[in-house]
Parts: structure tokens; sequence; C-alpha cells
């Protein structure tokens, strides 16, 4: 059997790699509700992808994916909770308030799935987005999810988590930080 790195693995299913230049820009915000139809149209192709790398990887501390990651230059992320909540729809996410108290965990990204890295990150945001009508809603994050709705708002604004990252510190392989065993803990 050929050992398919995991990189290889999410280029396969369609996901963008670190290195193409669309992840280091700022995608462009949807006019809602005007482009109503371009907007549901890029979800469906971020939910299409999410079914697609969720029949590989199983994703225990939940995932995210952000329109660029599959070649897409907009505002649109999907973000699937652990368990079975129900998947959260970002359109033009903007976090507008952070609290003071962080932590610091693993984390992943499809982007370059071959490593993880100890990203700092708040554990509590206000992000305010807009729905398809074209209204705004504000929503509190907090812990785990907090960070899963972080990560994919900085694909949004071209960052890789590595930007986040405490100088000095760099990315572990896959293997290594399989080793660790360490899941997202919170008290």
């Amino acid at each position: 059997m050929i050992d398919v790195r995991p990189s290889q693995q999410m280029r396969d299913l369609g996901v963008v790699q670190h290195g193409a230049g669309i992840l280091a820009e700022p995608a462009r915000a949807f006019d809602l509700p005007a482009e109503h139809d371009e907007a549901e149209r890029v979800t469906d192709e971020l939910f299409a992808a999410v079914e697609r790398i969720g029949q590989v990887h199983p994703f225990a501390k939940g995932m995210g994916i952000a329109a660029p990651q599959i070649g897409i230059g907009r505002a649109a992320a999907v973000v699937l909770p652990p368990g079975d909540a129900p998947a959260i729809i970002l359109l033009n996410p903007k976090i507008t308030d952070r609290s003071a108290e962080a932590d610091e965990q693993y984390e992943g990204c499809l982007s370059f799935f071959d490593v993880r890295g100890l990203v700092p990150r708040p554990l509590k945001i206000t992000v305010e987005s807009t729905a398809l009508t074209g209204e705004t809603v504000i929503t509190v994050y907090e812990r785990g999810l907090a960070r899963l709705i972080h990560h994919e708002i900085d694909h949004l604004d071209g960052l890789l988590y590595t930007a986040r990252m405490r100088t000095g510190v760099d990315p572990i392989p896959v293997e290594e930080y399989r080793q660790t065993g360490r899941a997202w803990a919170y008290e």
C-alpha cells in the first residue's frame, strides 16, 4: 500500500494547499441580499467539500472550511461543531470583540495537513456576520467553538494559523502530534 501524505489526501479532495496565493488574500464580501444566489452556491460548495473530507477523515474536535480553501475568494465559511450540533454558516464574518483571556491549543489546517501548531486564541469572541437576507447577525462563541470560528475567519482575512503562533514555536509533524494524545481541554 502506498502511504499518501495527509496534505496530498486533502489536495486530492479539492482543498487548496499552503503556498497558493488565494490563501494569502482577503476574501471578497458578499453584497447581501443582492448576491443571495451566489452566497448560497458558495455555501453549497463548502458543504460538498465538508462531505468529501468527512468521508476520509474524522474530526472529533469539529472542523471548518473557508471558501478560499476550495479556490473561491469569497467571504464564506462553514464550521461543524463537535458532536451533533448543527453546522454554522458564516457569511462576511468579522470579529468585533474578543476576551482578554486566551489559551494555546494545537490546531490543524486542511491546507497544510501534515503538521499541527500550538496557537494562542481568545477563549471568547463576538462575531458579526450577514444572513442571506442581508440582516446582521451577532453571535458570541466560546472555547473550542471560538477557536474553530476564529481559525476560519483568519482564512477569510488571508491568514493561516502560523501567523498567530508565538515567535520561536514551529508546527510539529502530524505523526508527532498524534503521540501527544492531547485533545482540547477546557475547564
